[in-house]
């Protein structure tokens, strides 16, 4: 309460409507499965277009398991047809499985003195490359203004070339605070000693000195096809080298920790080692003893890019094998860096309402058990997460009892199972492959949403990038698959391609139909979300009427918009919070209870019109 103690007038502001309650967003999914590339203990990044995939996770190049050899890039494949069906933003975990060696592409050492690794950032066969790293020595900057020798655009612990009428060598350039000029340090040719110079005593532009900065340009070529070259141009040797109070060197960007989670996501490569010890001048002294004449070629003013540059090639990098249920599953952060791995990262991430593991059931007939672990594991994450839909894929393959049989080994509210595959024409091979519908399914979900509501089934809508299913199925087969909770894509003549079926795996009558497990996650998670205000607030009565009046408020909206069944609101749903919904022990120990009850609309699933003879002369 405000104190008032001085006579005067006192203008204050006060609200005198209820708490409003925003809905959620129920278009954001979460894929879990193998990439070519990219993390996979880094807190995902939200992706909002194919192109922002394949520059964190690699291109659609086909995956090769030494377990189980080639097979389709199923992710990539199911981005593709996330965005193409309307999804809009979407988290990918990566899971890798290494067998025998890391899958780090590398072999990219420098034996000289400091020496150094070279590799990829992340294991995978897309992280064979070639490591290009071009030396540029620059412009003249030593300058005389009449007065004194000035150095332009020359920071502390630079590696400079100082030219001596026609000799040259390298220098560290280091600025005396204390005397307020520069200071140059080098080696004596032949030996570790160090040589020193003076900005205003050892040097003179009029007789012929120069200084020029030396840096080097880093080029990253994937030997992937299609992938997009990385460069980043003109970094400092020094390892010590600073600019704005921030490491920025040649270790400093290509360190294995780098400096913010967007630089994690993206480098591709990491160089470290013992340089600890090192500047600048001993690190460009290593390069020039693995490679005898490159210092020829880097003082020489018109020497091309090529013959100033160093290639080290990165390889040995693969896919690993086959990823197991336990990497899906994945592991919680460490009590020293706090990373997630698998599942495990998802749960950190609120917005996520869709989850599905694209691929994760190819070779289901191989090894069951192991796919089901798969599923086990994501249907036991969306009923933890409480407000999110699991989107399960049918195994490759499969006959309609082959689907079944899988499908009677699960029961949840939280999942939907969904067959059979979809034919598509891949955009690497130009040939029809069949790959996944969770893809597709978790794209149709955020469209539906977005053109209608999420209280609308997620059924009869077109599945844009299918050109035919693994299987064709007719009524009579989807009469048998329906009842079980099997959602079937079907072909209908001049319809198209078409998902035509919104159960989900529940044998619970209450949770039948997708649309309402999401609408009920829709309402939940808003009014978890818009109610925080109220804890610790006094528990009485003022706080039972504004929470009342704050959560009718939202139900009448979405009664209002047709999300609710009833031709009136105490109809359609209802708000209850006073004595009769909490005792007095609830009170004293700091609970408040509301009920709240709605009528949820269910999609019209047969839809039956009874024709019969009538004669013109009967009244109806």
């Amino acid at each position: 309460m405000p104190e008032y103690l001085a006579p005067g007038v006192y203008v204050e502001e006060t609200s005198f409507r209820a708490k409003s309650i925003e809905g959620v967003s129920t278009t954001t999914a979460g894929f879990i499965g193998p990439t070519c590339f990219g993390p996979i203990d880094i807190e995902p990044e939200i992706i909002t277009s194919l192109v922002e995939y394949e520059r964190i996770y690699g291109g659609k190049s086909k995956l090769e398991f030494s377990d189980t050899g080639e097979i389709d890039n199923y992710m990539w494949h199911a981005v593709r047809a996330f965005f193409e069906e309307g999804g809009k933003r979407l988290y990918i975990s990566r899971v890798f499985e290494s067998q025998n060696s890391s899958g780090y592409a590398d072999d990219g050492v420098l034996n000289a003195e400091p020496s150094f690794l070279i590799r990829a950032r992340f294991p995978g066969k897309s992280g064979n490359a070639r490591v290009v790293f071009t030396f540029k020595v620059g412009q003249n900057v030593l300058v005389n203004d009449g007065i004194l020798n000035r150095l332009n655009a020359v920071s502390n612990r630079d590696v400079v070339w100082i030219r001596d009428n026609n000799a040259g060598k390298y220098y560290l350039a280091l600025w005396d605070i204390d005397q307020r000029t520069w200071m140059f340090e080098g080696l004596k040719d032949g030996s570790e000693d160090v040589v020193s110079l003076e900005l205003q005593k050892d040097l003179d532009p009029t007789s012929g000195h120069e200084v020029r900065i030396v840096t080097v340009t880093v080029t990253i070529e994937p030997f992937a096809a299609g992938a997009e070259p990385f460069v980043v141009a003109d970094l400092p040797l020094d390892p010590k080298h600073q600019r704005a109070g921030s490491p920025d060197s040649l270790f400093a960007y290509f360190a294995e920790r780098s400096a913010s989670l967007a630089q994690a996501r993206t480098i591709p490569i990491v160089i470290h080692g013992d340089v600890t010890e090192a500047n600048g001048v001993t690190v460009l002294q290593s390069f020039f003893d693995a490679y005898p004449d490159l210092r020829v070629d880097i003082e020489n003013p018109v020497s091309s890019a090529e013959k100033r540059s160093v290639l080290v090639s990165l390889t040995n990098g693969n896919d690993g094998i086959q990823p197991t249920s336990a990497k899906y599953e994945g592991q919680g952060g460490g009590e020293s860096d706090g990373s997630k791995t698998g599942l495990k990262q998802f749960e950190d991430l609120e917005d996520i309402s869709i989850v599905a593991a694209p691929g994760s059931t190819f070779g289901y007939k191989d090894n069951p058990g192991e796919v089901q672990a798969i599923i086990g594991s994501l249907i036991s994450h969306a009923r933890r997460m409480r407000y999110r839909i699991a989107v399960i894929d049918s195994g490759d393959g499969q006959t309609i009892s082959e689907v079944r049989a899988m499908r009677a080994r699960f029961d949840s509210s939280h999942a939907a199972l969904y067959y059979p595959w979809i034919k598509i024409v891949d955009p690497l091979t130009q040939r029809e492959i069949h790959v996944p519908p969770s893809g597709f399914v978790a794209g149709i979900y955020a469209r539906n949403d977005v053109n209608r509501a999420v209280y609308k089934a997620p059924a009869n809508e077109v599945v844009n990038l299918a050109i035919g299913f693994e299987k064709f199925l007719n009524k009579s087969q989807q009469e048998v698959l329906n009842p079980e909770g099997v959602n079937c894509f079907r072909f209908f003549e001049g319809r198209g391609m078409r998902l035509w079926g919104a159960r989900t795996i529940s044998s619970d009558p209450e949770w039948r139909y997708v649309n309402l497990r999401r609408y009920f996650a829709y309402l939940e998670r808003s009014i978890d979300k818009g109610t925080q205000w109220a804890v610790f607030e006094p528990n009485g009565e003022a706080l039972w009427a504004n929470i009342r009046s704050t959560i009718g408020d939202f139900l009448l909206n979405e009664w209002q918009s047709g999300a609710l069944l009833g031709d009136k609101p105490e109809r359609a749903y209802f708000v209850k919070c006073d004595r009769s919904t909490m005792s007095q022990n609830d009170i004293d120990n700091g609970r408040l209870v509301c009920l709240i009850g709605v009528v949820p609309l269910r999609p019209a699933e047969f839809v039956i019109f009874r024709i019969g003879q009538w004669t013109a002369d009967r009244k109806v």
